[in-house]
């Protein structure tokens, strides 16, 4: 069965007495026993769920793994895998990464007496140079967030294994329709199933992904115990979403391609940052990994005060975090994504004031280019009047 056809046709056959095509919602939280001394394979939605129990049969399908285990949140899914981690362990950690799973790193696990280590994911030889006796673990994502840069995942993948170290990689920015890293070798992948595998904005979830039997089943421990797990909604609307994925991840890619060409036109733009870019220097090893580049991109302005306008000047693209659903997004990095970093870490990894992240929707792509053009001009001329004043 092909990936698109997975998402439609994997665990959702109708069910024998009402032949519903649509998998039916259980808003439940406890199930009957038909015997005292029999468990069911259903019992307590904070354990597992019909809906979730559909969810992550395909999405292990989508990419390409046997366990799955879903939870309330991407964060939820981040602390799981990092929860293999014993007192005395280290993790190492690349130093282009989302915010969030940095931010846990550095200020939660030395509570547990857990240390890490940062390595530079654009040079996988510099996991040699940071490992230490009581490393365990590596983390890592491609397409980066906020830059764009994109890492070769084998190559991390055979540096870690020479060390014995678990890899955990992060797919949100490019969804399983683009990239499948268990394919490349990885343990683990984790999602925000909140950004493009439910594509909508209207749900926060997690999801763990891996063909390790005990791993999977450390992350159905960890939900159980911690209860982190989705509720049965948040899963049915995720499984609906996920249907469109293949479709959605074409449009979004090809927008993102068009308002990326366009952006390297205009002269008050310094930089762009996506690899679908032919002299984007992470274009080729993109090409050898991935399906498609994703609707993610970045781009720096000469100065931060063009950014802060086109900013909050766009009409179409709407002034918010998150990422990957149907309406396109402006986000700014410094606030949002990267937000919890000191400015000295923000600059070190190269998120700069003058940066903005765009989500690219589905939206028609000229109207797109269109609100950009239109927000780009304000803050010239908002800019201008400024310098003539000062």
């Amino acid at each position: 069965m092909r990936f698109a056809t997975k998402a439609i046709r994997v665990a959702q056959n109708p069910e024998s007495e009402h032949r519903s095509v649509s998998y039916p919602l259980y808003q439940t939280s406890t199930f009957a026993w038909d015997q005292i001394d029999e468990e069911p394979k259903v019992a307590y939605s904070r354990v597992n769920n019909p809906n979730r129990l559909v969810l992550e049969e395909v999405l292990a399908s989508m990419e390409n793994g046997t366990h799955c285990t879903c939870f309330s949140s991407g964060m939820a899914a981040v602390v799981a895998a990092l929860s293999l981690l014993e007192a005395g362990d280290h993790v190492l950690v690349a130093s282009d990464i989302y915010g969030g799973t940095y931010r846990y790193i550095e200020a939660i696990l030395p509570r547990q007496g857990i240390g890490h280590s940062i390595f530079d994911a654009d040079n996988p030889s510099s996991i040699s140079q940071a490992v230490t006796p009581r490393s365990k673990m590596v983390v890592f994502e491609s397409p980066t967030n906020p830059l764009l840069r994109v890492c070769d995942i084998r190559a991390i993948v055979a540096e870690a294994k020479k060390h014995g170290l678990i890899t955990v990689f992060d797919n949100t920015f490019a969804s399983p329709a683009l990239q499948r890293p268990l394919d490349l070798g990885c343990d683990i992948v984790i999602h925000s199933t909140t950004k493009y595998i439910t594509g909508h904005s209207d749900v926060v979830g997690g999801a763990f992904i891996t063909s390790d039997a005990a791993f999977g089943e450390a992350a159905a421990e960890w939900v159980k115990n911690t209860g982190a797990s989705p509720s049965p909604f948040d899963a049915w609307l995720c499984l609906r979403g996920l249907k469109t994925l293949a479709l959605r991840m074409e449009r979004h890619s090809a927008n993102a391609q068009r308002v990326a060409e366009w952006l390297q036109q205009q002269p008050d733009v310094s930089a762009v940052y996506y690899p679908g870019l032919p002299d984007s220097p992470y274009h080729q090893v993109a090409k050898s990994q991935m399906d498609g580049f994703s609707g993610m991109l970045s781009f720096e302005f000469g100065t931060v005060e063009m950014a802060k306008v086109v900013g909050t000047s766009t009409r179409i693209f709407l002034l918010a975090e998150s990422l990957g659903g149907v309406e396109s997004l402006i986000g700014y990095p410094t606030l949002m994504s990267h937000g919890c970093l000191t400015e000295e870490q923000r600059v070190e990894r190269g998120v700069h004031p003058n940066l903005l992240r765009l989500s690219v929707g589905i939206e028609d792509v000229n109207d797109l280019i269109e609100d950009l053009d239109q927000a780009f001009a304000k803050a010239r001329k908002a800019v201008g009047v400024a310098a003539i004043h000062a």
